[in-house]
């Protein structure tokens, strides 16, 4: 491309400047008239946040890399490029490996970068992130113009500055989170990762409602992600630098319940060898997150009922009450509504609990989420096992949006690492872009003989809408593998490839005999 080319993009750039647009728009019209004056098979913005590099607009990539989070002290190329005031371009026999390794969406092929530039963008002479150019052949920036290249850095890094100001003035205030990668596992934040219509308006909602101190009830089938949802309301809140503490109601005996919850003193019962504050006591002037809360036995619901309605909690074995101040969320699984029809939950908690209520949406429900969920939890894995890389085959793509994920995100998440497993117990070398297929990660890894048999159309079907249409044929296909396995649950999951406490579940929700 000519200079004078090069340069009237340059000017369109800086005409955007002036222009009202969204955050996310304005850095993906940034990186396409970069591509379009320097051309490569990739590019990528990413946004420093704390110890990671975070995508924030891509092309040539494949569609999971927005997802990912690059740890920067595990990519050297990208330290380099951060720690640089100028561009910084690696030879084709760099020793140092590619983060995009695997990434450029071309097919199905194992491609490698192997021309590669990049420059640091700085706002208030603070490291804001880098731009990145790759190319699959070795000599593809040869002719590189540097002055036009660094002509564009400065515009770049006034279009982010921009966004970042436009975003500030929008929010007014714009909290900014401390995230302490040690105390994360495997040094990954928590975060609602996806950009679905859904997850936005979940996003918006637990914002908003994380301002205030109301009681939150989050609702949602198992594995979608409630406790991520709580985190964040905490996050979000006034109380964010007190505690947020964790109560498990499923995992709590009824015999344990009321002192784990409420504290006891010495003496109070067998056992009690020392005085022991509760959850609540713990959570003072923080949150207390009850998960699972419909699993709470009546007689602890009537207690913890009076500790919400007048804020005062009573140790066992103790006539002193202490006053404590709890923004308390809770989750459950459980249809509660059902749960007090029937007796089982009580209808004031209940009324207590549910004074702004939150649903979290299934991932079948999040289609266009799964590739962005597949890139953080496969970077993620990536570092946890040592590996140099890990991307998914076109197939393996089209198989996660076309599975149904009973599970949701968790059993998404487990299936992305236990393909992990099988591909390297193939023999796939560590030190290589390890690929997975479809047949690591569902049914297709399984022998012949034990792949599920898709029965005939059922007459009907199609008069049905959608998710009807749906449940009958896993009715009649759960039943088949059953009575091919005569009766037997465990090996009916494990031929259609699916989690035992799933397939238990699933049979429940299909009312299946």
């Amino acid at each position: 491309m000519t200079i004078h080319r090069a340069f009237s993009n340059l000017a369109s750039l800086v005409a955007d400047l002036s222009q009202v647009m969204p955050r996310q728009q304005r850095f993906e019209r940034l990186v396409e008239v970069f591509r379009h004056s320097f051309p490569c098979d990739a590019i990528a913005l990413l946004e420093r946040e704390g110890g990671l590099l975070i995508p924030r607009a891509v092309q040539g990539l494949s569609p999971d890399s927005l997802g990912r989070r690059f740890v920067i002290r595990d990519h050297p190329r990208l330290a380099q490029i951060l720690d640089s005031r100028s561009p910084v371009r690696f030879a084709a026999d760099s020793a140092l490996p590619d983060p995009y390794d695997g990434l450029i969406d071309s097919g199905d092929e194992h491609l490698y970068v192997h021309d590669c530039m990049g420059a640091s963008l700085y706002v208030d002479d603070q490291p804001w992130g880098v731009i990145t150019l790759d190319a699959l052949s070795a000599n593809a920036f040869d002719d590189f113009n540097l002055e036009a290249f660094e002509a564009f850095v400065a515009v770049a890094a006034a279009t982010v500055r921009a966004a970042d100001w436009i975003q500030h003035l929008e929010e007014q205030l714009e909290r900014r989170q401390k995230i302490e990668l040690s105390q994360q596992p495997h040094g990954m934040p928590e975060e609602l990762v996806g950009d679905s219509a859904a997850m936005a308006q979940l996003r918006r909602e637990a914002e908003t409602v994380a301002a205030s101190d109301l009681t939150v009830l989050i609702l949602g089938e198992t594995g979608v992600g409630k406790e991520l949802v709580a985190r964040h309301i905490h996050r979000h809140s006034t109380r964010v630098d007190q505690p947020m503490v964790y109560v498990n109601c499923a995992a709590l005996p009824e015999s344990i319940a009321e002192s784990e919850l409420f504290g006891h003193v010495k003496g109070s019962f067998s056992g009690a060898t020392d005085n022991r504050a509760g959850k609540f006591e713990l959570a003072h002037e923080g949150t207390l997150f009850l998960d699972e809360v419909g699993e709470l036995p009546l007689a602890i619901q009537a207690k913890l009922l009076r500790a919400l309605q007048d804020g005062e909690i009573q140790r066992i074995g103790s006539d002193q009450h202490h006053r404590v101040d709890v923004r308390l969320i809770a989750a459950t699984n459980r249809d509660l509504k059902t749960e007090v029809a029937e007796g089982r939950f009580r209808p004031d908690l209940y009324h207590r609990l549910s004074v702004y209520p939150l649903v979290v949406p299934p991932l079948r429900e999040r289609g266009e989420d799964i590739n962005l969920l597949a890139g953080f939890f496969l970077e993620r894995d990536q570092r946890r096992l040592g590996l140099r890389g890990v991307r998914l085959s076109r197939r393996a793509r089209q198989w996660l949006t076309a599975f149904d994920w009973p599970g949701n995100v968790r059993e998404l998440e487990h299936a992305l690492s236990r393909g992990i497993i099988r591909a390297l117990s193939e023999g796939q070398p560590r030190d290589r872009v390890i690929e997975l297929d479809s047949r690591h990660l569902g049914n297709e890894s399984l022998p012949p003989s034990e792949r599920p048999k898709v029965p005939p159309l059922i007459p009907g079907l199609d008069s049905l809408p959608l998710r009807e249409a749906l449940d009958d044929f896993r009715r009649a296909l759960i039943r088949q593998r059953l009575k091919d396995h005569g009766g037997s649950k465990a090996a009916a999951a494990q031929s259609l490839g699916v989690d035992r406490g799933n397939f238990s579940r699933l049979i429940k929700r299909l009312e299946i005999d």
